[in-house]
């Protein structure tokens, strides 16, 4: 029998399932998660991120890992590489919310919603004259993925002009025009909006540096829901501080939590969420449908479904 250490309990229904497929289950809390003896014949590790407590180098049967993220930066790529070793992520799973949540930022920065809810708080009734429609604007998208993809069909319904950015520049689905990744100052410089959703790599780690930010339009309006490395933070305060970035949408930071003395706390222009995009009260149930169709699959030796390429990073 196949072993399986969970570190998210799912319910009893849920993990009965599981052990009816074959498996034999073991469920431990993420957040206290440490290698112990019963662990050593561990074949399938489903977890988001407990690689900072648990050694999955001293599981010597761990064949496969199944993440209940979209993002695998947390994984130690160098043990996973050098064993072998099977990564599944969760592709999918939560990009509905997320595509909803680009939409809300969007329309939450174009109508100026924030300044409201402060006169409300104050009790003033002032009619503001700046707010925009996103009718004709153009929105980029930096990443193409299951996340961009939910977002801009969204977004069709506003006719709105929708440029993709990926690694070959390949055609998506949802998209008017689709760039590669090394056309990328041609395509901010056309954007009113730019959404960062592309996965965390060598290769975009602070894609976005002063040097791109400076081919962007003057008051583009930025949303990052990726990772937080993929924005240099420094280089976005400065812009949104000098005017060049006019709002934006941040859920991801550098360092999270946001620590308290972070100068972004205090920049008016920004919205802060704390990585909440994913969201939803489906997010179990999309998440564990995932999991089990793989596990379904692992047992009857089939092809998985969303299995990373640990160089690449996606």
């Amino acid at each position: 029998m196949i072993k399986v250490l969970f570190t998210y309990d799912y319910g009893r229904e849920k993990m009965k399932r599981i052990e009816d497929l074959g498996y034999k289950v073991l469920i431990r809390d993420e957040n206290k998660v440490v290698y112990e003896e019963d662990f050593k014949d561990v074949e399938v590790l489903v977890c988001y991120n407990p690689f900072s407590i648990l050694d999955i180098g001293l599981m010597e049967k761990l064949k496969w890992i199944q993440l209940s993220s979209i993002g695998i930066d947390q994984i130690p790529k160098d043990i996973v590489f050098a064993r072998k070793i099977i990564v599944t992520n969760n592709k999918g799973g939560y990009s509905i919310p997320m595509g909803e949540w680009i939409v809300l930022k969007i329309l939450e920065m174009i109508k100026n919603s924030r300044e409201f809810y402060e006169k409300q708080k104050e009790r003033i009734w002032k009619v503001d004259t700046s707010i925009l429609e996103l009718y004709n604007k153009t929105v980029g998208f930096i990443g193409t993925g299951t996340i961009a993809q939910e977002a801009a069909k969204r977004l069709k319904g506003f006719e709105v002009k929708l440029i993709g950015v990926n690694t070959n520049g390949r055609k998506v689905e949802y998209f008017d025009e689709c760039y590669s990744l090394n056309e990328i100052k041609n395509v901010v410089k056309n954007c009113d909006f730019i959404v960062v959703s592309v996965p965390l790599t060598k290769e975009t780690y602070h894609l976005i540096d002063k040097e791109l930010i400076s081919s962007m339009r003057d008051g583009v309006y930025i949303i990052n829901i990726a990772r937080g490395s993929v924005i240099d933070t420094d280089a976005l305060i400065e812009a949104v501080k000098g005017g060049k970035i006019k709002k934006a949408a941040l859920d991801v930071f550098e360092e999270e939590p946001l620590p308290k003395d972070s100068p972004i706390w205090d920049i008016n222009n920004i919205i802060i969420t704390p990585h909440n995009s994913w969201v939803s009260e489906m997010r179990n149930e999309r998440r564990y449908n995932i999991i089990y169709e793989n596990m379904k699959r692992y047992i009857e030796e089939r092809e998985l479904l969303n299995v990373v390429d640990i160089i690449k990073g996606y």
